[in-house]
């Protein structure tokens, strides 16, 4: 089933707001940003059905125009559910001018014989910035599933000025590759990946990644790894025994972040 979702977030008198929005079943957006103080956008994702099924091809397209400033949220964890065939996920978000974009979702789910694919291509103008994460856990974990999927893959590709400055592909694939040998998860049942790009010419990403550095220290049970871009901005590794641990750590992350 396709499952499609558009999100336009225009700019006007100093404030952020839904332009356009488009939602098909089993789409829902609310807002979440009534306490803000800040004249940023916050959207949360919600959906009627209880996670991916074998055959759903879900669209998500988001538009930043100049200016603007949307950050979107996750209802709850997702599920993957078992599957015949597989699943599809294709991301597309372009952030324009001055714009700023954060998604940090829940932790994905991957029910026992589930095999997703997923592709974010992303587009970012000058002085502009995008959050952007994933956390995939082992399963059902307390039920004894634990890396019983097919094939989960991610694939992120950042763009600025038509040229690829960003491309991260995470793959599981558990009769291909030895997910608890060294070098991989070893004894972690849960990792995740954090970017974070910003074409904003005063952006010290070193001083962001010793203060990031610093911030994993009061998250127990959660060990990262930085490594630095080439270009203005970074990527965190992150392994774990448990999904809300690694979110709130990400969480943490996007807050520093989203007042850049």
């Amino acid at each position: 089933m396709e499952c499609r979702l558009d999100i336009v977030a225009g700019y006007k008198e100093g404030k952020s707001f839904v332009k356009n929005l488009y939602v098909g079943k089993p789409f829902r957006v609310v807002s979440v940003g009534q306490r803000k103080l800040d004249n940023k956008l916050y959207q949360m994702t919600m959906t009627s059905s209880p996670g991916i099924l074998n055959g759903d091809e879900y669209i998500l397209n988001i538009d930043v125009e100049d200016n603007a400033a949307l950050q979107l949220q996750s209802q709850s964890y997702q599920r993957l559910f078992n599957m015949d065939d597989e699943a599809t996920q294709k991301l597309t978000i372009n952030i324009h001018n001055n714009a700023s974009f954060a998604y940090v979702p829940h932790p994905v789910v991957p029910h026992e014989n589930s095999n997703f694919k997923s592709s974010a291509a992303i587009t970012i103008g000058e002085n502009s910035q995008i959050i952007i994460s994933e956390i995939i856990t082992c399963g059902r974990k307390h039920s004894g599933e634990v890396f019983k999927l097919k094939r989960f893959q991610n694939l992120t590709e950042i763009y600025h000025q038509n040229k690829l400055v960003v491309k991260d592909n995470v793959l599981i694939q558990p009769d291909l590759i030895p997910i608890s040998s060294i070098g991989i998860l070893e004894n972690y049942t849960h990792q995740g990946s954090f970017i974070f790009f910003s074409t904003k010419p005063d952006t010290d990403k070193v001083a962001l990644v010793e203060t990031l550095l610093e911030t994993a220290k009061k998250h127990t049970n959660v060990e990262i790894g930085i490594s630095v871009l080439d270009g203005n901005g970074f990527v965190i590794r992150a392994l774990s025994q448990g999904g809300e641990a690694m979110y709130n750590y990400f969480l943490a992350a996007q807050d520093l972040l989203w007042e850049l």
